[in-house]
């Protein structure tokens, strides 16, 4: 069974980047199966967009927030390997 990371921003968010490069990184040094990335637009979704929009990047861990705003790679890995 998988992890999956949502990772819910929108185009042109600087923050956004940076998280997907985390993200990516992290998820580059697991097994190929162990986890799926999914990515969701603010703007794609009214909902996402008002319980988010404040606090974007967000990332979620099997649908649970993990951080908004920034996130720490080392604190991403460590909640990852408590997942699996």
């Amino acid at each position: 069974m998988s992890t999956t990371i949502t990772l819910i921003g929108k185009d042109g968010c600087h923050l956004c980047d940076v998280a997907r490069e985390i993200v990516e990184t992290v998820v580059a040094d697991l097994p190929e199966d162990a986890v799926d990335v999914q990515e969701r637009s603010i703007l794609d979704d009214p909902e996402l967009y008002a319980r988010w929009w404040e606090k974007i990047p967000v990332v979620l861990i099997d649908g649970d927030l993990h951080a908004h705003w920034r996130v720490s790679a080392d604190r991403l890995r460590e909640a990852l390997q408590a997942a699996r």
